[in-house]
């Protein structure tokens, strides 16, 4: 069972807008470019996507595939090892 840290909530949101193997970029988080990324299960439709970490390393921000509804998952000073969020 995931702990409340594994959640985003976005019930409150209304915006529209705007161990790793050598190798393996799904498995250490980053694209062919470089760019890290986390995946994101956006419950309000049943869609998962990955979502990029900005330009300033702050956050990783994105948006569901389906509704355009937006998610931003803050960078902590400790981080976390966990790739998998849900949104809600």
């Amino acid at each position: 069972m995931a702990n409340d840290e594994d959640i985003v909530d976005l019930s409150s949101r209304r915006e529209a807008d705007g161990g790793e193997r050598p190798g393996s970029a799904a498995r250490s988080g980053t694209d062919r470019e470089g760019r890290p990324w986390i995946s994101v299960y956006f419950e309000c439709c049943r869609a998962y996507a990955r979502i990029y970490r900005n330009k300033e390393a702050t956050a990783y921000v994105g948006w569901c595939p389906k509704c355009a509804r937006k998610a931003t998952v803050q960078i902590g000073p400790g981080g976390t090892a966990t790739r998998f969020f849900r949104a809600r």
